[in-house]
Formats: structure tokens, sequence, C-alpha cells
């Protein structure tokens, strides 16, 4: 018998590959890849991260979560009606269109599914496929749609706290006062694939081959089904790390809360619903407070009396080999004062063969740092700083 499921579970799995979303997620990462290239290049004149990027982080991690959120929804037997897959996925599509990430939190894609399929429970679309899907509404499923939104927030408060801070995109933006300052982007698209149970066997008539079993009296059908996750962020008053992480935390509270307000919802449907309304709203909420808190602090990556600010380090340059890392104040090179990166250059050309800054680090203790230069390397140190009323290409 466990062979048996084992085997369909398989089968299952297949799934990931007829789902839109899987091919549509690349397609974005792609996309976003591009957009960000093009904003680095009109700030710096140079890229910082290459265009593939965003595709590196879309699977690892969510593969990871969404491997042990699978274990949880089958141990638990946590069953999904196809026509909240069929909806999320739309919605998803929808998002993805506008190219506004944040807009694919599972709060949002799976929250505003729950009250369709409130309002399309008697409202069948006359399609095969979907007459199926959408015959398989009852109001016991509810507070499972609502439960998959807190999980699935859970995963995203984990994710943008695993991976949210990692190589934010530089960039320059006016402050009110009209004077040109740093700040850090962070947008990323996470794929989580995640198995869930499908109650009434309804895929086996418009895909007779599709594994089906029985627990007890009730058919299920296994599906792997890829969520899309999107986060945006931008950090303008803290260090990129700091300021994320915190934000990551907050999601996952809130899921933590959305999930026990749902469970609840099998005993008290009223809280399916506040469930699935505080998710949507919650995480709005969320968003609106870390945009308007970000504002009025001071700007983090702006000038600096006793140095010169690092906004951004390219991968594999001198500078990151160096150690180097945004946040960290360069006060002195190879012995010179400097406050600006004319000063800094002039500083370089006092010896072409040897490079030593003193530097000012991210926890405002002093350090220095010493790397041999070989020709042309002192014109691509790979450093990024803010200058005011202009905009400069790397040093």
């Amino acid at each position: 018998m466990s062979q048996v499921y084992l085997g369909e579970f398989l089968e299952g799995a297949g799934t990931i590959l007829l789902h839109p979303l899987f091919f549509v997620s690349f397609i974005l990462c792609l996309v976003m890849g591009n957009a960000r290239i093009k904003r680095e290049r009109n700030d710096f004149h140079t890229r910082v991260q290459d265009m593939f990027l965003e595709l590196r982080f879309l699977l690892p991690a969510g593969i990871l979560l969404g491997l042990i959120l699978s274990l949880v929804t089958i141990s638990s037997g946590l069953a999904v009606p196809l026509a909240a897959i069929v909806i999320i996925a739309v919605l998803s599509l929808l998002a993805a269109i506008t190219l506004k990430v944040r807009l694919l939190s599972p709060a949002y894609t799976v929250g505003i599914t729950f009250f369709l399929l409130m309002l399309l429970v008697d409202k069948t679309p006359n399609l095969p496929f979907f007459r199926q899907a959408f015959n398989s509404i009852n109001e016991a499923v509810y507070p499972s749609v609502a439960i998959l939104a807190g999980l699935l927030l859970i995963i995203e408060g984990l994710l943008i706290q695993r991976n949210g801070y990692k190589a934010t995109s530089p960039k320059l933006i006016p402050s009110k006062r009209g004077s040109i300052v740093g700040a850090h982007e962070s947008k990323r698209l996470w794929m989580v694939p995640l198995f869930l149970f499908i109650p009434g066997g309804v895929m086996e008539s418009p895909f007779s081959w599709w594994p089906v079993f029985h627990l007890g009296e009730t058919e299920f059908t296994p599906i792997l089904v890829p969520f899309l996750i999107g986060f945006f962020q931008q950090i303008q008053g803290l260090l990129p790390k700091e300021a994320v992480r915190i934000n990551g935390r907050r999601v996952t509270a809130l899921g933590v809360v959305i999930t026990l307000l749902s469970i609840a919802g099998y005993w008290y449907p009223l809280l399916a619903i506040a469930g699935a309304a505080a998710a949507i709203l919650g995480r709005e909420m969320l968003h609106m407070y870390q945009s308007h808190s970000e504002k009025k602090k001071p700007f983090y990556f702006s000038r600096r009396s006793n140095g010169l600010m690092i906004l951004g380090i390219i991968p594999k340059s001198p500078a990151e080999k160096m150690g180097l890392s945004a946040g960290e104040i360069i006060s002195k090179v190879n012995g010179i004062k400097i406050e600006n990166e004319q000063q800094l250059y002039e500083a370089l050309q006092r010896n072409g063969a040897h490079c030593k800054l003193e530097v000012l680090d991210n926890n405002s203790e002093i350090r220095f740092v010493q790397r041999a230069l070989y020709e042309g390397e002192h014109h691509e140190l790979g450093i990024l700083f803010v200058q005011e009323q202009k905009k400069r290409k790397a040093v």
C-alpha cells in the first residue's frame, strides 16, 4: 500500500510541469533582472549583479521550505478544492503581468481566493474543466484555504529573513531637499512547490490517467502546485540586512496569527473569514507601515563628514576581495584623509602598486585593509558611492 501511495505522489509531482506559473516565473525573473540592470546602469554606468541574479534566488530556498510545508499538509490531511488552485493561478498571473512582485504575497493571492470562492460557490462557469472544478466547492473547505494563506505567509516571512537581504541592489534617489542620496532595493521572486490534496477526485475526468486514492469513503488527488511568492522593499534608513529581517519577522508573526485563527475556523466558521480578511489587510498594513517608517528615518547612505560611505560593492571586484561592504566608511587612503571621490582617486595615484584603506566598519570600529594593485585596477576598485547633485560611476 505504501508503494502505491508513493507512486501516486510521484505521479502527482508531474503537475508542476503542467502549471503555467512554473514557466512564467522564469520569464518574470529575467524581466526583473533586465529592469534592474537598466536602472543600475543609469545610476552608476555599470551593472552590479548579472541578469540571472533573480533566477538564482527563485528555487533553492523555496524548494526546501516547500518540502517541509508539504510534510505538514500531507500529515494533517489539508485538502484544498481545485477551484482554489485555479483562482490562485489566475490571480498570480495577473499580479505577474503588473511586475509589482509584492502583489504575489500569498496574503493577496490566497486571501482574495478565499472570498472569491464564497462568491462563486453557486455560480459555476459553463466550461467542462471549470464546471468540474467549481462543483467541488463546499463550505467545509473554506478554513483549509485560509489555513493555506497563513502557512504560506509563514513561508514568505522565513524567505524574507533568510534571502531577502542578500545581494540587494543599490540605487540613487532624490531626498526631500533635492540632493542625491543612496538606498537599497530588495526585489525577490520565490517558487514554493507544495503538495496538496484535491478532494473529490475531480482530476480524474479531464486527466483519466491521474492518480486518485481513497481515505475512508473520500477520494483525493495529490498534486504538486507551484506557488509564487513575491517581495519588494526599499531600504534607505537602515542597513539592508537589519531592515529586511525586521520586515520578515513581522510577516512570519502575521502568518502564525492567521494560521491559528483559520484552524479555529473549523469549529467557528467566522474565524476562518476573519483569518482570510486579516491576511489581506494585515499584509497591506505591514507594507504601508514599513514604507512610512522608512521615510521618517534619516537617510543612512548619505554624505558623511568623516569620509566616503560605501553604497555598494561590485561582485568579484578588488573591493569585495578586500572584504569591504555597504555602510562602511573609508576615512583614509594610503594614509591620506579623504572626503570625496576625487580625493580618493588622487590618494590612490600616490601609490599605484598598493592600496591601504582605513575603514570605519558597521560596528563603528576602525579597521585597516590593504591589497596590491595591478595596472589599471585603481580605476576599477568596484566601490559605489553617493555624491550630491550628480550621479557617478563606480570607482
